[in-house]
């Protein structure tokens, strides 16, 4: 037996009693013929004293090792409270050393977090006996066996998609895999399951969920990993919008409330459409503790003779500015270059009048009305922005974001849900002024066939919605498109003919040719949920493997180098495009 208790579960009930733990050396402290150490296993840490010094030597930190000793209470100034074993420790009289480590590590496990990334994603399973990040992967692991209990209490039953598929353009690049037996054929790991699900819907399955990989290959960022990532994958035949809205919410609360202390915000989440996000808040991911609102100011701006703003859309944020200094007006104007504005105007209210450059161009008339529009008390600044149509609530949004970060407006001790809602069908392409589909081709028109064979594009809803949480887009979603006649005329307006959408989507749309149900899903990123709940500024601290930024496995040394036996298997020869 090489354990008969874990490192978490010698308490004072065993003293007198012979155990055997087994686990890391976590720490080594010698006091002159008595050694002291700290034994770590995935369940905590005990204290094991050696009176015999032999016994420990060549033992460096994280050997693993055997120890077999008596349990004895601690004396009462060295009882540990902060170790659930703290009241006790094992005097051993037997080590056998199970794996031996190096006198030298790379870095200090208890420290890694502050290790350069690339050598701990090279060493990452040290990096994971941290206990900090250690504790991540357990909570992950938790998190998602809670998902799926909620799911199967909701009867959705847990269904498998394939991993190897075929291409298919669904917005982001593929990573191929070439056929052996095929020559000049590829499969491709599929983006996410969505022709697969709504597949399982026409076959006649009510409620699928999985806990499903997804692998794009796109460039990393904080929140979001390059390669593969996991999300709560479900379908639902005949439902709508809201059907689906009321699963989400119940999920996302109950999990939410259970594995944090922070306040959530209760169902049915706010519903916010598309247009007013960005112009409210200049982004369609809001973060809603942040309590500073956009105003739109252009028609206020068009009867003001300011030359900078004249012709385009101004955007205001009143801000609680009372008391900065003039180093946070020149920290606001270098950020907003830094985001691609040409300057940032301001004007502050002190007693009842304006200060900054901007006052001189209006009238009295036009400052009280300035001041009653915008609910702007003493004390506070209005911060204008203005700049093209497609770019001015990006930047507005950028400047809200910053200044709730700076001024401390943010309330960290939230979790505030909100779903997207009526996003454009349609948008028009700049680079060839065609139109193009804005999101998921396969969402169904607001209005239906009507709608496609009346309006203009542009002015077109889908049913489609994103869930978003502290400024986190969580998963998007849609009402799916499940009718042939309304598929083909949305895929016609973005110039898809019928043999190129049967070409690219055949067996989905072969497949609604034979009685297809009115369906609906969404898809919440696992990682960007344990993530926000382990509140971890980074998705790589919530992952057990993940690939650096650069999309390598710095650990398993991939993407690597293959044969040229293995590439003649799958029939590929390496061409170099630089000659």
């Amino acid at each position: 037996m090489l354990r008969t208790h874990n490192c978490n579960e010698v308490r004072k009930e065993h003293i007198g009693q012979t155990v055997t733990l087994s686990g890391w050396v976590n720490t080594i402290r010698d006091h002159g013929g008595v050694i002291f150490i700290d034994l770590r296993d995935h369940y905590g840490v005990t204290q094991v004293v050696f009176h015999d010094e032999d016994l420990m030597k060549g033992i460096n930190r994280e050997t693993v090792i055997q120890a077999t000793g008596v349990v004895v209470a601690r004396d009462p100034e060295a009882v540990n409270e902060k170790l659930a074993t703290g009241e006790v420790e094992v005097h051993a009289d037997k080590l056998t050393v199970l794996g031996p480590c190096k006198n030298m590590l790379p870095f200090e496990i208890e420290y890694s977090k502050e290790t350069r990334e690339d050598v701990r994603l090279k060493y990452r399973y040290l990096d994971l006996r941290n206990p900090a990040l250690h504790k991540n992967i357990v909570f992950r692991s938790q998190i998602i066996s809670y998902l799926r209990r909620q799911m199967e209490e909701m009867g959705f039953i847990d269904l498998q998609t394939p991993i190897l598929t075929s291409s298919s353009p669904e917005g982001a690049r593929d990573y191929l895999v070439p056929s052996r037996k095929h020559e000049g054929k590829f499969y491709a790991l599929p983006q996410s399951p969505q022709q697969f699900k709504q597949l399982l819907m026409v076959s006649g399955f009510d409620k699928y969920y999985q806990i499903a990989p997804c692998f794009r290959d796109e460039d990393a960022r904080g929140d979001r990993s390059p390669g593969e990532f996991y999300q709560l994958d479900f379908e639902m035949a005949f439902a709508e919008q809201e059907d689906v809205f009321k699963v989400g919410e119940q999920v996302l609360y109950n999990t939410f409330k259970k594995f944090s202390d922070k306040e959530v915000s209760p169902a049915p989440f706010r519903r916010i459409k598309y247009e007013d996000a960005m112009l409210k808040y200049g982004s369609d991911k809001p973060d809603l503790r942040n309590p500073l609102i956009i105003e739109d100011l252009t028609e206020f701006f068009a009867g003001v003779e300011f030359a900078a703003f004249k012709g385009k859309p101004v955007r205001g944020i009143v801000a609680p500015c009372a008391n900065q200094s003039k180093k946070f007006f020149e920290d606001s104007l270098k950020h907003a270059l830094s985001i691609g504005m040409k300057g940032l105007g301001y004007l502050t209210l002190k007693e009842g009048a304006f200060k900054g450059p901007i006052d001189k161009f209006l009238t009295e008339e036009q400052r009280a009305h300035l001041i009653e529009m915008t609910k702007m008390k003493d004390g506070d600044t209005i911060f204008f922005i203005s700049d093209g149509k497609t770019v001015v609530d990006s930047l507005a949004g950028g400047i809200r974001k910053w200044l709730g970060e700076t001024l401390g407006l943010i309330d960290k001790n939230k979790f505030e849900f909100c779903y997207i809602v009526d996003f454009p069908m349609y948008e028009l392409n700049p680079d060839t002024h065609k139109i193009d589909f804005t999101h998921n081709p396969f969402s169904m028109p607001q209005g239906g066939l009507e709608a496609l064979e009346t309006k203009d594009p542009l002015d077109i809803y889908a049913y489609q919605y994103d869930i978003v949480c502290n400024g986190v887009e969580l998963s998007s979603g849609a009402v799916r498109n499940h009718n042939p006649e309304i598929m083909r005329k949305a895929f016609a307006i973005a110039g898809y003919g019928e043999e190129e959408l049967a070409a690219k989507f055949g067996a989905l749309y072969t497949a609604f040719q034979y009685g297809a149900p009115p369906h609906a899903g969404m898809a919440p990123g696992i990682d960007r949920m344990v993530m926000l709940l382990a509140e971890e500024d980074t998705i790589r601290d919530v992952i057990a493997f993940p690939l650096n930024g650069a999309a390598q496995d710095l650990m398993m040394g991939a993407p690597g180098e293959v044969t040229e036996e293995q590439l003649a298997d799958v029939h590929i020869r390496i061409r170099d495009y630089n000659l």
